[in-house]
């Protein structure tokens, strides 16, 4: 028998074929650590799970298996002193691959002791549950989207029951003071009169708030451009603010038609103007901006697939906490001071956008600011229709960058080479673009300061979205990248600046 050559069954010694059965598992990572927590065995499962041979990982710690968050916490010298002292670590969390990708781990550590109680090492089950994670996350926003639709659709029974009965109150009101100045034309100017039809007005027009909520107002919805409809109402937006916020409007290139009441949407928009710059009374930088975007189905909560229009209005005010932004529609809810508002600003703007037969997002963080994504269905005029039958091949692409100048002008580029830009200021705010709509090509820069790098976001979109087309490009050289990103290694990189021959050739490769 060579030394490469296995004995047979009837030679091998219960150690060796219980070390032979685990080394042959490729459904779990099985491997023990020694005292200090480096690897000294390494079954299929792991170099599967993990991408490490055995020659690459042996002698290795095992903490460079946790994010780099996760070693900042202590997290793995953790694990391993609640296996001693508990005598079992279980836990669940992310994972990081050779390659830098991540999945969810179920793991399971213990500690391995001599019979006198001397401790001699532990022994690590790790498995992947990124499907089952995955799910169970789904699943939580479904419940979630439910329970949200189910208690605002109540709400809207009731305020639009409450707003009918008052409507009829107030009628009898009026009314009654209109026969009464008939009959005595001499309380005609009465102060006391003047005060009562004020208040009979002011009860009037918060009826037809609740009524707007409640999803109950009659609309008279036409076809609009909403990108003229803001460009005509902008100085009436502009007012709304002050010397201390920063405007800016950025308008998609294309036209963005669809079924609205202008009116109403003018109210709408200017409502949430007004409440981003209230949320920002030391001054700040509102940002409107449209896009015309293509859904995934239930992408945005329960809004079919297809062709929208985005209106997103964002504010670096002091932002919410994620219970006061599940409640901001709710007609009455308010963070205000009393007499400061009476928190149906925002009722009415979603009452208004969800009877118009479209949606409206909130993603808001405490001390960074907020944003509201308004999408209303697009439609198309039959000449743009016909325009389009032509054009089924047009590709979407999803610009990152956070520096906004460069990311207009790039946006602005790939337009003119026809494409479809979508666009993203972060690492974040890529990923929830990607997740609710179908992107062919991510162009992103690599370094982003204040979000997950390039290199990371592309690394994520090829796991997860395989099929996009996957550009990155940077003002540092290659050299540098590798040593601080890790590198740029199966993606196509462009070296910035660059000329628009470099990008159309980027763009016509397989890479």
């Amino acid at each position: 028998m060579t030394g490469d050559e296995l004995p047979d069954d009837a030679e091998l010694t219960d150690a060796q074929r219980f070390q032979l059965a685990v080394s042959s598992i490729r459904d779990y990572a099985i491997y023990m650590l020694d005292i200090n927590g480096n690897v000294t065995t390494w079954n299929n499962g792991a170099e599967r799970f993990k991408g490490y041979t055995e020659e690459e990982i042996l002698g290795t710690h095992f903490s460079r298996f946790y994010t780099e968050e996760d070693r900042q916490a202590g997290i793995p010298a953790r694990a391993l002193r609640i296996a001693l002292t508990e005598g079992k670590f279980e836990d669940e969390g992310w994972r990081v691959r050779k390659d830098g990708s991540r999945f969810w781990a179920s793991v399971v550590i213990d500690p391995i002791t001599k019979k006198n109680g001397e401790l001699i090492g532990f022994a690590k089950i790790t498995r992947d549950v990124t499907e089952k994670q995955q799910a169970a996350t789904a699943l939580a926003q479904a419940n979630a989207a439910l329970f949200q639709s189910q208690k605002m659709e109540a709400l809207g029974k009731l305020t639009g029951g409450v707003a009918h009965d008052f409507n009829n109150l107030l009628a009898v009101a009026s009314s009654g003071m209109d026969v009464l100045l008939a009959q005595h034309p001499e309380l005609q100017g009465s102060r006391t009169l003047d005060s009562m039809r004020r208040a009979i007005s002011r009860g009037a027009s918060l009826t037809q708030q609740l009524l707007s909520f409640a999803r109950q107002q009659p609309l008279q919805s036409e076809e609009h451009d909403l990108n003229a409809l803001i460009n005509d109402f902008e100085s009436v937006l502009r007012r709304a603010g002050n010397s201390s916020i920063q405007f800016k409007i950025q308008i998609d290139s294309n036209t963005l038609p669809v079924n609205i009441d202008a009116a109403r949407f003018e109210t709408a928009l200017l409502n949430l103007v007004v409440n981003a710059c209230q949320a920002m009374p030391e001054g700040g930088h509102l940002a409107i901006s449209t896009n015309r975007i293509r859904l995934k189905e239930k992408a945005v909560n329960n809004l079919p697939a297809g062709l929208y229009a985005e209106v997103r209005v964002s504010d670096t005010g002091i932002g919410m906490t994620p219970d006061v932004a599940a409640r901001a529609f709710e007609p009455f809810f308010t963070t205000k001071a009393p007499g400061d508002g009476t928190g149906l600003g925002l009722s009415q703007v979603y009452g208004f956008i969800t009877q118009s037969g479209g949606e409206v997002v909130i993603v808001s963080e405490a001390g960074i600011g907020s944003s509201f994504s308004v999408y209303l269905p697009a439609v198309e005029s039959n000449a743009a229709r016909e325009r389009n039958e032509g054009r089924l091949d047009i590709e979407t692409v999803l610009i990152v960058d956070d520096q906004l100048d460069l990311l207009e002008v790039t946006a602005e580029l790939f337009r003119t080479l026809g494409y479809e830009a979508l666009t993203a200021t972060s690492g974040a705010e890529a990923l929830a673009v990607l997740e609710r709509t179908p992107i062919d090509i991510l162009f992103s820069d690599v370094v982003m300061p204040n979000s997950i790098s390039g290199v990371e976001l592309a690394r994520l979109t090829r796991e997860q979205y395989p099929d996009t087309k996957i550009i990155l490009a940077s003002g540092y050289p290659l050299p540098g990248l590798s040593a601080t990103q890790g590198g740029v290694a199966g993606f196509s990189f462009l070296n910035k600046p660059y000329q628009l021959s470099d990008l159309a050739k980027t763009l016509r490769s397989k890479a």
